[in-house]
């Protein structure tokens, strides 16, 4: 194996993970947003406040991304173990 199917595998791995995580992220940013333009206005300074939208929002995302979420990892999986062969010369 030389060091370019090495690469090749970790850009990979790094491209799944940020497919995987980008809409958990970009909810929780926006969730995150709104609320501290809404602690903003209010001049409400509770830390816990923001806590319990973003969980649920994520939940709610993970719920509706589920199946893209598993088909990504799963493809990626299928892919790595069936060039195996290739990868052990």
């Amino acid at each position: 194996m030389t060091i370019d199917v090495v690469i090749d595998i970790i850009r990979a791995a790094l491209i799944v993970a940020i497919e995987v995580s980008l809409p958990m992220l970009v909810v929780s940013l926006v969730v995150g947003l709104v609320i501290s333009i809404f602690q903003t206005v209010t001049s409400i300074q509770e830390q816990t406040l923001s806590f319990v939208p973003k969980l649920i929002a994520v939940f709610a995302v993970i719920a509706i991304a589920g199946s893209f979420i598993f088909g990504t990892v799963t493809d990626y999986t299928i892919e790595l173990f069936s060039n195996f062969d290739l990868y052990i010369r």
